[in-house]
């Protein structure tokens, strides 16, 4: 704005000197005067379009890195969420893998003790034996083999027959404990987590208490119960120090947030 009023003050001087000169009359300087005043408005106007324009652009602009800034800001939250579903995804791989690791250290546990049954039976073959102790570890044979096959449909059914026909055998609290594996690899763990504890409180000298502990705090860690199965762990790590599932029950707690 000022230079143009500088250069209509200029104007205005060199038709005055002009005038004065006796080179222009009045009128020739009257029109020069307002061609001038219509370029100057001419100006204006453009200079006003100009300002405008760059108000426009400079709001476009804006507008852009908002919008660049937001779709960042939706980017690492993604990425966030995404490093925490792989997180969350190896840690059930990892708790999968120890289950079966589990599992077949305890099948091993199994064919042991049935093989040390069938030894001591053999040794005392002249002993009369009783009808009903022989039915009952028969049905309990079906109940292993058919969790040795990994049936656990059947073991559930084999199992809770065995439970209502024998309910005095010495084979029950393995019958239990195999329920509770099975309903475990079938995931209701709730009900894996009542056999279980069927183990741990009225069969409390079964050799498979520790590893029915240990089974107990899985199922509420799968069941994001993680409050309870540090208290289980804790409760097995004092009550059996000295047990292979106290180990392993050690690590676990390490490991849960």
């Amino acid at each position: 704005m000022h230079k143009l009023q500088l250069w209509l003050f200029a104007g205005l001087c060199i038709v005055t000197a002009q005038a004065s000169a006796g080179l222009f009359n009045d009128d020739e300087a009257r029109v020069q005067i307002q061609q001038l005043e219509d370029r100057i408005v001419q100006l204006e106007k453009a200079n006003i379009r100009l300002e405008e324009a760059n108000k426009q652009q400079t709001g476009s602009m804006l507008d852009l890195l908002t919008q660049i800034e937001s779709l960042n800001q939706e980017l690492r939250k993604l990425r966030g969420q995404n490093e925490e579903l792989e997180h969350n995804l190896q840690d059930a791989k990892n708790r999968q893998k120890d289950f079966y690791v589990d599992l077949d250290a305890r099948m091993r546990h199994f064919e042991a003790a049935e093989a040390a049954e069938q030894s001591a039976s053999s040794q005392n073959a002249t002993t009369a034996v009783d009808d009903l102790t022989v039915v009952a570890s028969s049905a309990y044979e079906v109940v292993y083999a058919n969790y040795k096959a990994a049936n656990y449909k059947k073991v559930l059914e084999s199992g809770n027959e065995f439970l209502k026909k024998f309910p005095e055998s010495s084979h029950v609290p393995n019958v239990y404990y195999l329920l509770g594996d099975a309903y475990f690899s079938l995931d209701d763990f709730k009900k894996s987590i009542a056999s279980y504890q069927v183990v741990v409180s009225k069969y409390e000298t079964s050799p498979n208490v520790p590893d029915a502990w240990l089974n107990i705090a899985a199922c509420q860690q799968q069941l994001k119960d993680a409050a309870s199965a540090k208290k289980t762990l804790k409760l097995l790590i004092s009550k059996y120090p000295d047990s292979k599932a106290a180990k392993k029950a050690k690590q676990r707690l390490s490991k849960l947030k």
